[in-house]
């Protein structure tokens, strides 16, 4: 595929950049150099590859659940700079 300066034009209008003409010329010989290198990856026989979603194995890193005492609402409030009966007293988000 050829990279026109049209390309380049619409590429920097997206990234929101200036380029100049050198930069420009740099661009098109860089993208060029991409689309030939992924063209080579193309060529590639991936027949016998396993399709994958990660590169190394995920494996789910939670805990259980376990069951503790979920009483201890006077132990969280101790510490509250001011409360009203068993609740914290937080500032107002809106009137």
């Amino acid at each position: 595929m050829q990279i026109t300066d049209e390309t380049i034009e619409y590429v920097s209008i997206l990234a929101k950049l200036k380029l100049s003409d050198e930069e420009k010329e740099q661009a098109k010989k860089d993208m060029s150099d991409m689309l030939d290198y992924v063209g080579r990856l193309n060529e590639l026989d991936t027949s016998a590859v396993e399709p994958m979603s990660h590169t190394f194995p995920v494996a789910n890193v939670m805990r259980e659940d376990e069951v503790t005492c979920a009483d201890r609402q006077d132990e969280m409030l101790q510490n509250a700079p001011e409360r009203t009966e068993d609740a914290f007293v937080v500032p107002a988000t809106f009137d």
